[in-house]
């Protein structure tokens, strides 16, 4: 998932072009050292949680009715892991390396009513089961329609499937409680050892039968008989989830050789069978940015250049009075803007913002969040944020020091607990929600506690010396002196309205970005791998570049029409494009997902809110700072008396 943002311009592209030249070359540090097996080596297949696309909630593997190990042991490495919902544990099943099996019993289980209940509402909304060996996930491959020989891989294998008997109209419930596993392995002949490099299954329903009386894992089945070499390869006789009728739960699985090298095993996972559409997003955005440094390169080199030559060769106090355009409010245009202290506040969170996704994005690029290592890319985002306090509080007071403040420690609070604070509420809203399911996904209190202590101990204290530092340094320089009394602004034309230019300017930004926004929220809601980091590395500069272009130029024409009022413009222009995201969110979820159920439509809506939100800082303070640097360097070239 699938939670990152300009002298490095040059080197991020070339990174970018890296990634994107070999996307399934296997460009990433796997971040864990390769396990390498005799033969006869045990094997041991570890759970995750069960997930839903329909319902969003994970549930522990053992919160159903499956076979169990004699003793449960919770395997959860990192905090993103438990954020995540994960919920790693051991299981009864159990391999021996290059050691076929066939038809092994794991267990039998009786079906009480609750069993019976609970097994039906995870079938009903498609729940799907996972497993881990050897750190790989496992997958159920499933042939293509469109490619001969071509495979794409579902995470995970569903709980069971409905279904009718022939003949019959009532739809029944049956369990996949055959599982066939195909692990493939790459041989290393000198040394006789093999490294896994796939985990997969073709799961089945059979209704298992039996010759006299049961006895265990020695019981002799009559549906599959590894003596008589009767293997299952079809759910003809599936078994029903029935109240008072036991379920036997089997396994076979079949060891591969096969020609791919551990370092690429991740490949088949993450190929892209969409690359052409990236690419097409890729162009698209290009044609955007390209546009726009269209028009500001007209501003900057003709319409500025000659504007700067006219108003430096005015001599007269004639011709001065008869001024238009931007320099006429150079005496206003540095003026301190209304609630001046809650836009040094949202600057200072866009900046903690950019620089966690700047920093998040070239270490993935560079591979070191490798997928391997699962909640790697989730603790990497939180810990940055935390250490990004430290450049929230100094951009956020240098710009409070420009607006002549003086309380410095009430800009470091606010911008500490604004953001924070607000999205801390939504999520233990959201998780409380989680809870009342009694979801695996609904965050544990110590790993509440532990964010809660990362934000206090750690966070608040680094916006606090940022802002110290921010603060001790000489306030900037206006390159003009502003006057004593503002300058009356005339009546603007439609087209100039402030809420219409700031709806306008959020439009290109979100274009640049929309096509790759579907694929992170596929990648999120409906459990699909997402390691395009190359893509996702120059869409990001491209969403840099288009925000800074427009927010110039909408900044321009606002000065031309002798309006003065840019500071929260800027930051607004931008920034809108969050209300497009959100706007997408919406009608991805109308037309992609399936949720039925009120809490999961909730949790989608709360959790867009939060990256909206986010994105509305990120964007609108690239916009702020582009707008910021333009002011500054054309009031700079300016004669004035």
């Amino acid at each position: 998932m699938a939670i990152s943002p300009a002298a490095a311009t040059a080197l991020a592209v070339a990174l970018a072009a890296l990634c994107l030249a070999a996307p399934a070359a296997g460009f990433y540090l796997p971040g864990v050292a390769p396990n390498d097996f005799e033969k006869k080596d045990p094997l041991q297949v570890k759970v995750n949680k069960l997930t839903s696309i329909k319902t969003q909630l994970p549930y522990s593997y053992y919160s159903l009715p499956f076979c169990k190990p004699d003793t449960i042991v919770d395997s959860a490495e990192n905090l993103g892991e438990v954020l995540r919902g994960d919920r790693i544990e051991n299981s009864p099943y159990t391999f021996e390396m290059r050691e076929p099996q066939m038809c092994q019993i794991v267990c039998k289980i009786s079906v009480g009513e609750k069993e019976a209940k609970v097994l039906k509402e995870k079938i009903e909304d498609e729940y799907r089961v996972n497993m881990i060996l050897d750190n790989l996930p496992l997958v159920v491959p499933i042939q293509r329609m469109d490619q001969e020989g071509a495979y794409f891989y579902q995470h995970g294998f569903h709980v069971g499937a409905k279904g009718q008997y022939a003949g019959s109209k009532d739809e029944k419930s049956f369990i996949h409680n055959h599982l066939s596993f195909t692990v493939k392995y790459h041989r290393d002949a000198q040394r006789d050892v093999s490294r896994i490099v796939a985990f997969e299954v073709k799961p089945y329903s059979v209704k298992h039968e039996y010759e006299g009386q049961w006895n265990d894992k020695k019981t002799r089945l009559t549906t599959c008989d590894p003596h008589a070499k009767r293997i299952i390869t079809s759910s003809d006789s599936p078994q029903e989830v029935e109240v008072g009728k036991d379920i036997i739960f089997t396994y076979d699985v079949d060891f591969k050789e096969s020609d791919i090298k551990w370092a690429s095993r991740w490949d088949t996972y993450l190929l892209m069978t969409d690359d052409q559409i990236h690419w097409f997003s890729i162009v698209n955005s290009l044609m955007i940015v390209l546009f726009l440094s269209g028009m500001v390169a007209m501003i900057m080199l003709r319409t500025l250049y000659r504007d700067i030559s006219k108003y430096n060769q005015l001599e007269t106090q004639e011709e001065a009075q008869e001024e238009t355009g931007w320099k006429l409010v150079h005496g206003d245009v540095f003026r301190p803007p209304s609630n001046s202290d809650w836009l040094c506040v949202y600057v200072g969170t866009g900046v903690q913002f950019f620089g966690m996704l700047l920093v998040t994005m070239v270490f993935a690029v560079l591979g070191f969040l490798s997928p391997s290592n699962r909640g790697g890319l989730m603790t990497a985002m939180l810990l940055l944020w935390v250490f990004m306090g430290l450049l929230a509080g100094y951009s956020s007071s240098r710009l409070y020091k420009l607006f002549k403040g003086a309380e410095w420690k009430n800009i470091a609070l606010r911008t500490a607990f604004t953001f924070p604070g607000s999205v801390f509420a939504i999520f233990f809203f959201l998780n409380a929600l989680i809870w009342g399911q009694k979801s695996s996904g609904a965050v544990p209190f110590t790993t509440m506690f532990a964010l809660v202590l990362l934000w206090f101990g750690i966070s608040v204290p680094l916006v606090f010396v940022g802002s110290f530092l921010g603060f001790k340094k000489p306030a900037i320089e206006d390159p003009v002196k502003t006057n004593k009394i503002p300058r009356q602004i005339p009546e603007q034309a439609w087209y100039m309205n402030p809420i219409f230019s700031i709806l306008i300017g959020g439009i290109l930004p979100f274009g640049a970005v929309f096509i790759e926004l579907f694929f992170i929220l596929t990648s999120i809601w409906l459990h699909q791998f997402y390691y395009i980091f190359g893509f996702l590395f120059l869409v990001f500069l491209i969403l840099v570049v288009t925000c800074a272009e427009i927010s110039i130029v909408l900044c321009y024409f606002q000065l031309c029409s002798e309006d003065y009022l840019w500071w929260w413009r800027s930051y607004l222009t931008s920034g809108s494009s969050a209300i497009y995201l959100f706007l997408y969110a919406t009608f991805y979820f109308f037309t992609k997902l399936e949720i039925t159920k009120f809490v999961s439509a909730v949790l989608y809506f709360g959790y867009m809110l939060i990256a909206s939100y986010a994105f509305f800082a990120l964007t609108g303070t690239i916009g702020f700072y582009a707008c910021f640097l333009f002011t500054r360097l054309i009031y700079s070239s300016v004669k004035i008396e």
